[in-house]
């Protein structure tokens, strides 16, 4: 199992929801945080609170549904001289439910594929060779579960591709030590899943985060969080390692 001790993660909206409680989580056992957020004041809370735990914080602030903002936050990363060891893509967003889907306007697709799909994707592009040179890297991009639901299908087509793309590239770092694996919460109680959700924010720990700790070459697997419930860390990724990649 990875020791994060030390190492530097970025956590893309972690200043709130399953973002913050992957920060704290990280924090807890050493690891450093950058959380992004549309604006740094947003992430003052989580920022105190990891440093609280005896971790470094930095905020940085990026729209990511607009490309142009996402690069200036990358190179304010880069401007800080640390070594990402790790990425975890957990921002995303929820467009719009049509009851009448078949009026779902362009914009629900051109929109939700910015955020959820070319924002992250740009991100990974980022840090993979950093990653590579390095020889140390680990990525979670964060998906979702949602199937055969046409109400939503900017949102679940956005993040199919990230799927898809994720498992593709997954197959060319597949036996190094630069992983790339999916994490599904599930539908948590979040800004994002709405109040009605059935699940708690905290039942998505460890499912979410056990991307940043496996240690054994294995990329492109869906790590869904319902599969790690009330597992400790070391169960969840003794249970992850058994579970095969995809190519």
């Amino acid at each position: 199992m990875v020791d994060v001790k030390g190492r530097w993660a970025l956590v893309t909206g972690g200043a709130r929801g399953i973002g913050r409680l992957v920060s704290l989580f990280l924090a807890e056992r050493g690891c450093n945080i950058i959380v992004q957020s549309r604006k740094k004041e947003h992430a003052d809370k989580v920022k105190a609170e990891v440093e609280e735990l005896g971790a470094q914080c930095t905020a940085v602030e990026a729209e990511l549904s607009d490309l142009e903002s996402v690069k200036k936050m990358l190179e304010e990363v880069d401007g800080l001289g640390h070594r990402i060891d790790i990425v975890m893509n957990n921002a995303g967003m929820q467009i719009a439910y049509r009851t009448e889907w078949l009026s779902t306007p362009a914009e629900d697709y051109t929109d939700s594929f910015l955020i959820n799909t070319v924002a992250p994707m740009m991100i990974c592009y980022h840090f993979i060779p950093k990653m590579t040179e390095a020889g140390f890297g680990r990525i979670v991009n964060t998906t979702s579960g949602i199937a055969l639901e046409p109400e939503q299908a900017g949102y679940s087509a956005a993040k199919a591709a990230l799927n898809k793309v994720t498992i593709d590239i997954g197959s060319k770092l597949q036996g190094t030590d630069v992983m790339i694996n999916l994490t599904d919460p599930g539908w948590c109680r979040t800004d994002l899943g709405g109040p009605n959700a059935p699940n708690a924010p905290e039942s998505a720990i460890p499912g979410v985060v056990v991307g940043a700790f496996v240690d054994d070459g294995k990329s492109g697997r869906i790590f869904g969080a319902g599969l790690f419930y009330d597992m400790t860390l070391e169960q969840a990724v003794a249970a992850a390692h058994n579970m095969n990649s995809p190519y």
